[in-house]
């Protein structure tokens, strides 16, 4: 058996930028084991899987397709950037009709449609809720392996991702977030009780200077899911979202996560509860993976 494969980096226009995931398209259903042997071989934060929700779809003229990811280490609920490579490969390599593409996932349906040189998805958005700065969780993950004595100016929980926003001080540069220094391993023995499944550390952006343009600025780790540092995170921007509109007044932000790849979000948040981020994307690899 032989499935087409392609890599894309997600929320950059540059190969070798961004957040690359591998995409799968599945003709037939594949065994259930396969999914999470193919996403460790692959060995990116995240391989998408697209499938026919009918045999009679087709992956040029349908417009609703499933779709599932898995890390090298399990199956996520929800990932942005491999959702955005998912609609790039249907639009741009099997050039699909619709303007529009729908997909079924563990998260329900997310839509995504072309905007010129973007892809915007439709996510759903999350809300956060303070924490007091003793919160024994964030000191054993924030403290010990992450940020130190840095000063925390707010610290979240999102309890529909289980993910920890800790927000650092404005006093900081962007400099200074990019070059923290984050023992992500430390993180699986200081949070084993299941509640935390994403640290998110995020920085005001700059209101002058060449980085004005940015709104906010974040990094993202995942150790539980088998990712330390993840490069571009669309499902950590459903969370980042809802929190920096609700701190600079704003619907529509730009942000920066500044890994080493780095990465572009364009954030406009819609009166529905939902949120879309677009980005645009490279198509850096085609073939087959044979089975």
């Amino acid at each position: 058996m032989q499935i087409p494969i392609f890599t894309v980096d997600a929320f950059t226009n540059r190969p070798f930028c961004g957040n690359p995931a591998a995409v799968c398209l599945l003709e037939n259903d594949l065994d259930e084991g396969l999914h999470q042997k193919i996403a460790t071989e692959m060995n990116l934060s995240e391989t998408a899987f697209i499938r026919k929700l009918h045999p009679a779809d087709d992956f040029t003229k349908s417009s609703c397709f499933g779709l599932r990811w898995f890390t090298p280490a399990n199956e996520v609920p929800l990932c942005g950037h491999a959702t955005l490579a998912s609609a790039a490969v249907l639009f741009h390599i099997q050039k699909n009709t619709n303007s529009v593409l729908t997909f079924v996932t563990l998260s329900g349906e997310l839509k995504t449609r072309r905007e010129k040189d973007h892809i915007v998805l439709d996510l759903p958005l999350y809300s956060t809720y303070p924490q007091v700065s003793q919160n024994f969780i964030y000191k054993r993950l924030s403290r010990k392996a992450s940020v130190g004595d840095m000063i925390v100016q707010d610290l979240r929980y999102s309890p529909d991702t289980k993910k920890l926003l800790v927000r650092l001080s404005d006093t900081y540069e962007r400099s200074v977030l990019e070059k923290l220094q984050v023992n992500a391993q430390q993180f699986l023995s200081a949070e084993k009780t299941g509640k935390v499944k994403g640290l998110i550390l995020t920085l005001k952006g700059n209101s002058s200077g060449k980085d004005k343009d940015h709104d906010f600025y974040s990094r993202y780790f995942a150790p539980w899911y088998g990712v330390l540092e993840d490069p571009v995170t669309g499902s950590a921007h459903a969370v980042l979202s809802s929190y920096w509109s609700e701190q600079l007044g704003k619907t529509e932000m730009l942000a920066f996560q500044c890994s080493r790849r780095g990465g572009d979000l364009k954030i406009s948040l819609r009166n529905d509860g939902r949120v879309e981020i677009a980005g645009q994307f490279a198509i850096v690899l085609k073939g087959n993976l044979t089975l």
